[in-house]
């Protein structure tokens, strides 16, 4: 169990630096090996960018959608909720992925919780549970998914990642990787999911430090604490991490655990709780495991909110 599991870590960690940040000779030439597919890949993103504009559907409420070009998180999440938590009538709309469901499922409904993460996925679970005002709903039909939402009452809609959703009329907020990656090639060669040239279509484009900050504190503290993540990037999380952590394991994006392999875990390393993030916790809600939780809030800063407002008033 313990060799596949760091196996499995390894392999994770081993994509991140190829897809971001190549650095050997090997996964450099890979990146060169796969520009092919990668030009194949930006033409059919391009094109249904293209179509997508040519039949826009308009709603008669506000929508923002927060995203990002690159794979994985760049702090969309976090600061979705920051944004969302002060508002009323709010409606999360997102695909769910990573869920054991199809079609459209209702998660929280004006903060009661209907289902479970399995059900759910944990990004649209972890939304549920700290917006205890909001509905969130996840769909694989974005538009089936907003107007539901307007059904329950919505009067804004936040779409998370549903930048290239170009058929939606919205806001549109980019959230830049900072640093940026030193690999700026579209997949297979390199972490972008739609051309890098397309941050200049985003209504806002922001990054950390610029226009938010992350502040992190862990939650229930022991003296030997086992880092187990299955988000992307997880490299991204060592400037927080305590001198007492013992061990860290990655899973892959949005990976959904057992209780039995977590135990497994405590064990072989020695361990007195499994440290994890918030996301990474939903899934962990009915384990019989000792937790310490890296606990993520977003400070907006106030020029930005500014600007946000200044984007929404038309909307209004």
């Amino acid at each position: 169990m313990l060799r596949t599991v760091f196996n499995r870590s390894r392999f994770v960690l081993w994509v991140e630096a190829y897809l971001f940040y190549p650095t050997s000779l090997f996964q450099r030439f890979l990146s060169y090996l796969f520009l092919p597919l990668s030009a194949l890949y930006c033409a059919i993103v391009l094109s249904k960018r293209f179509f997508g504009r040519r039949r826009k559907l308009f709603f008669t409420i506000p929508i923002i959608s927060i995203g990002n070009l690159t794979v994985g998180g760049n702090g969309k999440t976090p600061f979705c909720i920051a944004l969302a938590k002060n508002r009323d009538h709010v409606a999360i709309v997102l695909r769910g992925y990573g869920r054991k469901s199809h079609g459209l499922i209702l998660v929280s409904d004006n903060g009661q919780i209907m289902c479970d993460a399995p059900a759910s996925g944990d990004e649209a679970m972890l939304y549920a549970k700290s917006l205890p005002k909001s509905t969130v709903i996840v769909s694989e039909d974005r538009v089936e998914a907003i107007r539901f939402a307007k059904k329950k009452g919505a009067k804004i809609v936040f779409l998370d990642d549903g930048f290239s959703k170009s058929f939606i009329h919205k806001i549109d907020i980019l959230v830049k990787p900072n640093p940026e990656p030193a690999n700026n090639f579209c997949l297979p060669s390199g972490p972008y999911r739609e051309p890098r040239f397309l941050y200049q279509y985003a209504d806002l484009v922001i990054s950390e430090d610029m226009d938010f900050k992350r502040h992190v504190e862990v939650i229930n503290p022991s003296e030997r604490m086992l880092l187990v993540t299955a988000i992307s990037k997880p490299s991204r999380l060592d400037a927080y991490l305590p001198d007492n952590v013992v061990g860290k394991v990655s899973f892959e994006d949005h990976y959904m655990y057992s209780e039995k392999e977590l135990e497994i875990l405590l064990h072989e390393h020695k361990a007195t709780t499994i440290l994890t993030t918030q996301k990474d916790a939903v899934k962990m809600a009915t384990f019989d495991i000792p937790l310490s939780l890296l606990k993520l809030e977003v400070e907006i800063f106030p020029e930005t909110l500014a600007k946000i407002n200044t984007l929404l008033a038309p909307k209004r």
